[in-house]
């Protein structure tokens, strides 16, 4: 199966590594990777037991995730995603809701999917616009542009 990077270390998934695919449903099922290699900006990833088209086909949109245990150490500044979800944003001090999700690949930061209520916001994850990352507390402090939120 292809799959999106979103790490900055794809030789985690070497031969042996185990991974956990996350369907729609929110179940999760473990495989073992047999084997990697890179194909135009993605990763194709062959596991063990899974042995034709049709079997890989049931995979389809599952996100892959590494055990939070098996995980690599990150650089400062660097977040897992899992991580993000459930932090409340605050801009300027005033909470504008929690984190739903991580949207990749609209640009070059990540968008934080905040839901407000009935609202939903799109905010840009750059160093840019945080001012503090607080994980233990569950909380995010931004300094927005004026008027971002209002753009949704």
């Amino acid at each position: 199966m292809a799959a999106e990077l979103h790490t900055a270390s794809p030789e985690r998934f070497r031969s042996g590594s185990r991974v956990l695919a996350l369907d729609e449903h929110n179940q999760r099922r473990e495989f073992v990777v047999e084997d990697s290699w890179p194909h135009k900006g993605m990763v194709v990833l062959k596991f063990r037991g899974i042995e034709s088209i049709s079997q890989a086909e049931t995979l389809a949109g599952c996100e892959i995730q590494v055990p939070r245990q098996e995980r690599l150490p990150l650089q400062v500044g660097e977040f897992y995603v899992s991580e993000l979800v459930g932090c409340a944003v605050f801009d300027h001090g005033t909470e504008v809701g929690r984190i739903a999700d991580v949207q990749f690949g609209s640009g070059d930061a990540p968008l934080l999917v905040v839901n407000a209520g009935k609202k939903e916001h799109l905010l840009p994850f750059a160093a840019a616009y945080l001012v503090k990352v607080d994980l233990a507390g569950k909380r995010l402090d931004m300094d927005l542009p004026e008027g971002m939120l209002e753009l949704d």
